[in-house]
């Protein structure tokens, strides 16, 4: 029998999300079947046509609305009594330490109630979490009120939030296993919980699918232009980035810098750029779709991460996958996919001037050097980021645990 999987993110589809589905893809080219599963949905338009495909096969909590959510609490409560009891106290616990009141947490606890009620209709074998937030601790009421055995991803910056970090003793407790995207996030993990749980905590790196940035011209003939791929939020350094800019402009360094996305903190990045008068060489492209992305890739010499927060971005693997070397921060995971000399530039993490140093080495680096480098940059991250490889060590762990469980199921009723 194929193994059934339920996936939950609190956000999904979403451009900022590729990663998952791309996870998701991979696991189905291998038989599994996976069930989407979102707390909630992208508000606006998608503009990635396979989102809005992920979109129609998504099935939403929250569109339940707060009726949905009460009757499901309700039926909870008349078939499974303990069970809802024995969730609510870890609510309960979940909140004490958390900057989210009681409330919250209950409203989380409701969620879990509906999402019980469907892993059970559709005989799912593992629930699976993306981010050590919300939703992993939504994923974990679910398997206490008797939902499958559960297990989540934690990318980084979801466990430099302080409600994820006092919560992981119980995520990661009453977890099958747990999955950080690179050895700096588990470490992260080992901070916050006992050395006991230490083996739970597995590396499964995020991937791309096969071909990926394959066809993209040779990056020394972009002569002038970076890129810069994200959310635009004050976490990922955007600011930081026009003010490296205007250095290079007053050292007269002849660069363009292309923004591919968008967030709250456009209007500040643009006024900046305005008042350090650089609107001509800083332009913000808004969210692009997968094929906007690579052509952004193909027409950029390197990438730049300004990021003050993160954990490994897939944007890196990206630009590596496209033969393009990356200017990134030594930061959490970064230094162990980029190599100074070898594939990118590193800096320290909100250095203005030595981004500025970095972005101006890559500008100046003589073309054979810079194809030497491109050339490095794809070869390394296909040796660690090829996402059918990593869909098959998840699958494992997905298997183990559907294993156990049923194992454990049958000595049950062996034993009563």
């Amino acid at each position: 029998m194929a193994l059934r999987v339920a996936y939950l993110v609190n956000l999904y589809p979403a451009g900022s999300h590729t990663f998952v589905r791309r996870e998701i893809e991979a696991l189905e080219r291998r038989g599994v079947i996976v069930d989407r599963i979102a707390l909630r949905g992208e508000s606006g338009d998608l503009v990635d046509e396979r989102d809005r495909q992920e979109r129609s096969r998504t099935r939403y909590v929250l569109a339940q609305g707060a009726g949905g959510l009460v009757a499901s609490l309700l039926r909870t409560l008349l078939r499974s009594p303990r069970r809802l009891w024995h969730a609510a106290r870890l609510a309960w616990r979940m909140s004490r330490e958390s900057e989210r009141p009681l409330a919250i947490h209950l409203v989380y606890l409701a969620e879990a109630c509906v999402l019980c009620q469907w892993t059970a209709l559709s005989h799912a074998d593992h629930l699976h979490a993306h981010f050590a937030t919300n939703s992993a601790e939504v994923a974990m009421l679910a398997h206490a009120l008797g939902g499958p055995p559960y297990s989540f991803t934690a990318h980084g910056s979801d466990i430099m939030d302080r409600p994820a970090q006092v919560g992981l003793p119980l995520t990661v407790g009453h977890a099958a296993f747990v999955v950080a995207v690179c050895s700096f996030g588990r470490s992260q993990i080992f901070k916050w919980v006992p050395q006991t749980l230490w083996d739970r905590v597995q590396v499964v790196r995020c991937g791309l699918q096969p071909g990926y940035g394959s066809g993209s011209p040779p990056a020394a003939q972009q002569r002038r232009r970076l890129l810069c791929i994200g959310r635009l939020s004050k976490e990922k350094g955007q600011l930081l980035l026009v003010q490296a800019a205007k250095l290079l402009a007053d050292a007269g360094v002849d660069f363009e810098i292309v923004l591919a996305g968008d967030g709250p903190l456009r209007g500040e990045v643009e006024s900046l750029a305005a008042r350090l008068q650089l609107s001509a060489r800083v332009r913000i492209t808004g969210w692009l779709d997968a094929s906007g992305i690579e052509q952004q890739l193909r027409d950029a010499r390197a990438l730049v991460v300004p990021s003050l927060s993160e954990g490994l971005p897939v944007v890196i693997m990206e630009a590596m996958a496209a033969s393009r070397p990356v200017v990134a921060p030594y930061l959490a995971g970064i230094p162990e996919l980029i190599e100074a000399g070898r594939n990118g530039w590193l800096y320290p993490a909100g250095d203005t001037r030595a981004l500025a140093s970095a972005m101006q080495a890559c500008l100046l680096t003589a073309d054979d050097e810079l194809l030497r480098m491109a050339d490095a940059a794809r070869a390394d991250v296909w040796r660690a980021h090829d996402v059918d490889t990593e869909a098959g060590k998840l699958a494992e762990l997905f298997r183990h645990s559907a294993r156990s469980a049923h194992q454990a199921t049958a000595a049950i009723t062996a034993e009563s």
